[in-house]
């Protein structure tokens, strides 16, 4: 009896062992989740600061390509004749496509 005493006093400390050690790992799950959400938020945020720095950039570079100065006035028109007949070609294009 006295070993069968000892075997059921072990199994009772391996088993509260066990719970302990399951709600330090959910605990430690549930942490993580959370570490994950705010990553996930941090990756759309800079996503959104990636493609608004993108399309300044685009708008920076048309504003450069036809900004007009006071020696490079033939220069500014013979480029946006070249991007209006750019455009004209992707409308032609799109409209051959449908």
């Amino acid at each position: 009896m006295v070993s069968n005493e000892k075997v059921l006093k072990d199994f009772e400390t391996r088993v509260r062992q066990m719970l302990l050690r399951f709600q330090q790992l959910k605990k430690e799950n549930e942490d993580l989740y959370v570490m994950l959400e705010q990553n996930e938020r941090d990756i759309n945020e800079l996503r959104d600061k990636l493609e608004q720095k993108g399309r300044d950039y685009d708008s920076l570079k048309m504003a450069k390509m036809i900004e007009i100065t006071d020696g490079d006035l033939e220069g500014a028109k013979a480029r946006l004749s070249r991007l209006i007949r750019e455009v004209n070609k992707c409308i032609a294009i799109l409209s051959d496509a449908k």
